[in-house]
């Protein structure tokens, strides 16, 4: 069983491939390693999974409209996770431009290849920032989620909207994930604790919006991937409940779903600063912001039908993944 896993040498991606490896799957990697951040620690995610047997990797743009399909007709993947896309809220503000190309058209490269070679599932990521400044809290999968408030969420909006649209013209089998917050070893350094860190063993002053008031569903990359490969061989099937009169924005007459992957808790952004400052033994010198466009006040997965599909259950603590985080930093910059 073939997976492809675009983003392979991303943060998640890297994690997934590397999981499913170890299990003795065989995983086709698509990356180009672009330079939106540092592209050593890319090549360093990838040299460790080229060292497994199972490994082969593509160096193909998402958005190249013409090599996709021949990776599609030389894989012919079982299954496919996309994970490949130009991440960032606050980037988006910067490059829209970038968004639409990897987001928007790299995403119907995925769905043309999974329809002129179907996979048993198609398996993408979506995100937590999808629910805009929804009051409701836990964010549910049941609630309508359609006012996004930057332009990478309404880009994971549409790539929703068109799997929805490729699972009911074609039958592609979809799940799409919205993702609270990951971070964990390899982490992208454009994520707070990983900025965090680095500002503070250098002795340098780390920027805290929002007054540190923010509150987030900070999850383990281990959590994460639990979720992942517990849905690649469940793909799902029409639900025969849905009424059109009353639709249900996570489910479909379609075989697609929209989950929720979160540790199901919200925690306080200084909260998780002072963890930071105990595993780093030092203190930060903070320098408190106002809130930045784009961002929310807090975020906090309701889990309950990711629990129900797919027996999912995140179990790492803020001190143990932020310490673990630590860990892996000081190892690989030797500091």
């Amino acid at each position: 069983m073939t997976i492809l896993v675009t983003g392979s040498a991303g943060f998640i991606g890297f994690h997934l491939s590397r999981r499913l490896l170890e299990a003795g799957r065989a995983v086709v990697g698509l990356d180009i390693l672009n330079a939106y951040y540092d592209p050593r620690l890319k090549a360093a995610r990838l040299a460790i999974l080229e060292g497994y047997a199972g490994y082969r990797h593509a160096a193909v743009d998402l958005a190249d409209r013409e090599r996709m399909p021949q990776v599609f007709a030389e894989t012919k993947p079982a299954a496919v996770v996309n994970l490949a896309a130009q991440a960032g809220v606050r980037y988006s503000l910067e490059s829209p431009e970038t968004y639409v190309d990897s987001n928007v058209v790299g995403f119907l490269n995925i769905l043309e290849g999974c329809r002129a070679h179907p996979p048993r599932h198609l398996v993408y990521a979506s995100t937590s920032s999808i629910y805009g400044n929804h009051a409701n809290l836990p964010f549910s999968v049941h609630d309508a989620a359609t006012h996004p408030i930057t332009l990478y969420s309404a880009s994971k909006a549409a790539n929703e909207a068109m799997a929805h649209a490729y699972a009911h013209l074609f039958g592609i089998p979809a799940t799409g994930f919205r993702f609270f917050t990951v971070y964990g070893p390899w982490g992208r350094p454009d994520m707070a604790l990983f900025k965090f860190t680095d500002a503070i063993l250098k002795g340098q002053p780390i920027d805290v919006y929002g007054e540190g008031r923010m509150q987030r569903d900070f999850t383990y990359v281990d959590d994460i991937v639990d979720g992942l490969v517990a849905a690649i061989e469940r793909p799902p099937a029409p639900n025969p409940a849905w009424d059109a009169t009353r639709p249900d924005p996570a489910t479909s007459a379609a075989p697609w779903r929209i989950l929720n992957l979160g540790a199901s808790r919200r925690v306080e952004l200084m909260r998780y600063i002072e963890v930071l400052e105990e595993k780093l033994g030092r203190k930060a010198e903070i320098n408190f912001l106002p809130m930045q466009p784009g961002d929310v006040s807090a975020t906090e997965a309701d889990t309950a039908e990711t629990q129900a599909v797919l027996d999912y259950a995140p179990s790492t603590s803020i001190d143990v993944g932020v310490g673990r985080f630590v860990d892996w930093y000081r190892e690989y910059y030797g500091v």
